[in-house]
């Protein structure tokens, strides 16, 4: 959706509040695409702020589905997004100007409130997805899912430093 921002950017004084729906189904980042599941639609407050400048306040939630990062089950992920930029019109002429080409969600006079929504998930976009804090994930060895049950395989690893050694003994074990 494209809001007009020109009376906010030009006449001093100017507010703007307005509700945006997310009509994105999916959202595709680098690292896979996920599936939007619900969205509170996007709360923007814009203000005046100087000639050809204004203050963009706004909250989002959003939520996805996305596999746990260690037992790979699909998962609940909730965005609270909550933030504020200072945004320039088409002819500010300022010392932040070269800032404003690290905004791709304002062309001309226009706020793309999808671009916008983009680029507070990415920005937003947790570290680690778990399906709980103390997931136990699944073994290297078979794959079980050591959240519902142990497997009882051997995940000894030895330490890479001490290879040397296992050989000594290796070679000289008596058979």
């Amino acid at each position: 959706m494209l809001i007009n921002l020109s009376d906010v950017l030009t006449k001093e004084g100017k507010t703007l509040k307005a509700q945006a729906d997310i009509e994105m189904s999916e959202f595709v980042g680098g690292f896979g695409t996920f599936k939007i599941t619900g969205n509170s639609g996007v709360d923007l407050d814009l203000s005046f702020n100087g000639v050809n400048e204004a203050l963009l306040k706004g909250k989002s939630q959003i939520s996805f589905s996305a596999p746990c990062d260690r037992c790979l089950k699909d998962t609940t992920v909730v965005l609270d997004l909550d933030f504020e930029y200072v945004i320039h019109g088409p002819e500010f002429v300022g010392e932040d100007e070269e800032d404003d080409d690290q905004k791709p969600f304002i062309d001309g006079y226009y706020l793309d409130t999808e671009a916008l929504i983009n680029n507070e998930i990415l920005v937003n976009w947790p570290l680690k997805i778990l399906c709980k804090e103390d997931c136990k994930g699944v073994c290297p060895v078979c794959g079980q899912d050591l959240n519902e049950k142990q497997c009882g395989c051997d995940t000894f690893v030895p330490d890479p430093r001490m290879a040397k050694f296992q050989d000594i003994f290796n070679a000289n074990k008596e058979v």
